[in-house]
């Protein structure tokens, strides 16, 4: 049996300040149970943390700020060479969904669609803070994911998630922060 939980579906629940996250799924084993998380709830404003500009009380900024840099988030282009499992729709489904958890992320649903005849697989896993997306190549190998992000969530904390459920040989991050200032432009 795989050393990873394959989450078939999960259910959150919200009780005052707290989240939380029950995943059902195939555990090591072969067992069938729910497993409960408890984590706090993903975003707050910059007036509730007491830093930035705190104006409008009933406006809430979700920009990131981070190595005195305001953005709107991290977004990170992962290309993973030598991979597994690339043609499996409803494990990258399980994969993705447990990555975006993993990063503190709310998922609002997701799709994915399995091509013929090499077997490719794209998708997304929707975020009330923004996306996981994936494409792949099993004929190659190959698989391009996408994890894009704002708010308190850390999209890089879905790395170790993607290496052991897909196995690449090689992977490659690059990382964009979005909705930084450009060149010339006006503050975000």
């Amino acid at each position: 049996m795989p050393s990873y939980n394959i989450v078939s579906h999960t259910q959150s629940f919200i009780f005052g300040e707290k989240k939380f996250i029950v995943q059902f799924g195939e555990f090591p084993f072969g067992e069938e149970k729910g497993m409960l998380t408890d984590v706090q709830l993903g975003v707050v404003s910059p007036k509730e943390l007491g830093i930035g500009n705190t104006g409008d009380a009933d406006k809430k900024d979700y920009f990131v700020e981070r190595d005195g840099m305001r953005f709107a988030g991290t977004h990170l282009l992962v290309d993973m060479w030598g991979a597994s499992h690339l043609d499996e729709p409803d494990f990258i489904d399980a994969t993705l969904r447990e990555a975006a958890l993993v990063a503190g992320a709310t998922i609002l649903h997701s799709h994915f669609h399995h091509f013929t005849p090499s077997g490719g697989v794209s998708g997304v896993v929707v975020l009330a803070e923004s996306h996981i997306s994936i494409h792949t190549w099993p004929e190659r190998g190959f698989a391009a994911v996408d994890l894009f992000m704002c708010g308190l969530c850390d999209p890089y904390k879905s790395i170790p998630v993607l290496r052991r459920a897909l196995t690449p040989k090689e992977v490659e991050v690059k990382e964009i922060r979005r909705g930084s200032k450009p060149p010339g432009g006006a503050s975000p």
